[in-house]
């Protein structure tokens, strides 16, 4: 496991300090890129006090998630928990990413696993952040914005070649009931 002292990181009080685990072993991974990742996106979506923690798993961890937390027998590729209120001060969640649906994923569509990998926790950090995609005009907004922030730290969409290799479909989370996020329950 990886994680990262923000006093010694983030001299900011109230910045946006980041915990990154890794347990997988189908991508390698750069815990200080995925740190730079999450402050970008968040910055972007101009959060300035957040602590989030993000974990780095494989099929079955994900699979397991989903289960517990949303009733999907299923992997997936990104699911949240947001631990703060609306309207609280700092913005604080729990991301988990499947590392082995990036890999595979980016292999089929040809296209790089740590841009998958980034798409997904840009997606994941977009619905922390109140963005939705339930709705095909939400889903569409969700998608542009998510090209941008992307564009904006210098990394490439890929969802476009995904969706056109007919790996993931256009209205992705709507077709198996929607939900991607949850409260964690004791």
């Amino acid at each position: 496991m990886n994680t990262e002292n923000p006093s010694d990181s983030d001299p900011q009080p109230g910045g946006i300090s980041v915990e990154v685990s890794d347990t997988q072993s189908h991508l390698t991974v750069d815990p200080e890129a995925l740190i730079r990742l999450v402050r970008g996106a968040l910055r972007a979506e101009g959060v300035g006090r957040a602590s989030i923690s993000l974990a780095v798993v494989d099929d079955a961890t994900i699979r397991a998630i989903n289960g517990r937390h949303l009733g999907h027998d299923w992997p997936t590729d990104v699911i949240g928990f947001v631990l703060s209120d609306e309207g609280d001060e700092e913005l604080s969640g729990d991301l988990v990413v499947s590392a082995e649906m990036a890999a595979a994923t980016a292999r089929e569509a040809g296209v790089s696993a740590w841009d998958e990998l980034a798409l997904y926790v840009v997606h994941g950090l977009l619905h922390f952040c109140g963005h939705d995609d339930q709705t095909p005009e939400d889903r569409d907004a969700m998608r542009r914005r998510e090209g941008e922030v992307l564009a904006g730290l210098g990394l490439s969409n890929t969802f476009p070649a995904a969706a056109a290799a007919g790996l993931v479909e256009a209205g992705r989370g709507a077709e198996r009931g929607g939900r991607e996020s949850a409260r964690w329950t004791v």
